[in-house]
């Protein structure tokens, strides 16, 4: 399939914060993200490489360099790109992205479905920012009064004890059928201190924990996973892990509970789905989440993560994070993430 008339660009974007948030990556005020933009017979395709500094395998000087490659390598295609763009996940999913935006009936509908048609929507968790106790129980009050019937909160970040005490405030009201607490640790406890930790948090009766430990220790992540009280989810380490065989090692070695897929650093869809092949055949849970993308992004990983039929719920919705956002159909609504295919895009950059 030639494309010779095909025409490709990129372009940088920066998304800024409505109010600065706390990751455990420090204080972000703003994040960068890159489209990729096709031409072809007049019609228009849009993928966006959603780098996040610090935390994507992809985070190298060599980047923009990279994307001036695809763009002069277009007429590749998508599938050999995908292969040769592996070191670069957030790109990969960029491309794949593209392609099928400017294969599609609009540049915004890439899996058409019940959920594009505005019938059906998905259960989404409600994350809850780091931050002093009382920021972060206004915001858990707040989930609950939008309907979020699962939310997530970050810990590592304040005081062990002050976080266990904001997690006894909420079970002091709320029992684990009302409402679902992950917790997300982002390889904040020490290797010796890990499993205590978990014993401790058990008392709440959580979801799951990810990434209780630092990435790449793969001998106490497997020690951890076989002694836990409660589920845990591996998320950063499965970041920078290239090829099937090597996705296949390191899960069979740590069996984990779950894996939790960010498609912008699992390299896109087809990395997703990889993923998802090995852990079903595991045994091993899993759900998908944004990572900050702008609504474009967000957009296709939605749409893609409701063809997947995951009855969980997933880690979507952050669109609202930003004052410079695109315009979407995307809505979130009694903690569920909805399309409303009657509202337009503006995409303008």
């Amino acid at each position: 399939m030639g494309h010779l008339q095909m025409k490709a660009s990129y372009k940088k974007y920066i998304l800024n914060f409505k109010r600065p948030s706390g990751t455990s990556r420090g204080i972000l005020t703003e994040k960068e993200t890159w489209f990729l933009i096709l031409e072809e017979n007049g019609k228009t395709g849009i993928g966006e490489c959603g780098i996040l500094r610090t935390l994507s395998i992809d985070d190298r000087p060599d980047y923009e360099e990279k994307l001036q490659w695809v763009c002069e390598n277009i007429h590749l295609g998508k599938d050999k790109l995908w292969h040769e763009l592996i070191e670069f996940p957030s790109i990969q999913f960029g491309v794949e992205m593209a392609f099928l935006s400017l294969a599609s009936k609009s540049p915004f509908e890439l899996f058409p479905s019940a959920f594009t048609d505005g019938k059906e929507s998905m259960e989404i968790n409600g994350l809850v920012w780091m931050g002093e106790q009382v920021f972060m129980k206004q915001q858990i009050e707040e989930k609950l009064a939008q309907g979020f019937r699962c939310i997530k909160l970050k810990i590592g970040a304040i005081d062990f004890k002050k976080e266990l005490e904001l997690l006894r405030f909420i079970r002091e009201n709320f029992d684990e059928k009302t409402i679902e607490i992950r917790v997300d640790a982002n390889g904040a406890f020490g290797l010796n201190e890990a499993l205590n930790k978990l014993n401790q948090l058990s008392d709440y009766k959580l979801h799951s924990i990810e990434q209780p430990i630092q990435k790449s220790n793969t001998d106490n992540m497997s020690e951890l996973c076989k002694s836990t009280p409660f589920p845990i989810a591996l998320d950063e380490e499965l970041i920078g892990i290239f090829g099937i065989e090597n996705k296949e090692q390191l899960l069979v070695k740590i069996k984990p509970q779950y894996i939790i897929l960010k498609p912008s650093l699992v390299g896109g869809f087809k990395g997703t789905l990889e993923w998802i092949s090995i852990a079903e055949k595991l045994n091993i849970g899993w759900w998908i989440t944004s990572a900050l993308e702008s609504n474009v992004g967000l957009n296709a990983i939605t749409q893609f993560t409701f063809t997947l039929n995951n009855p969980m719920p997933q880690g979507l919705g952050t669109g609202g994070l930003y004052t410079n956002n695109f315009d979407s159909p995307l809505y979130i609504e009694k903690g569920r993430i909805h399309y409303n295919p009657s509202e337009n895009w503006n995409f303008r950059l």
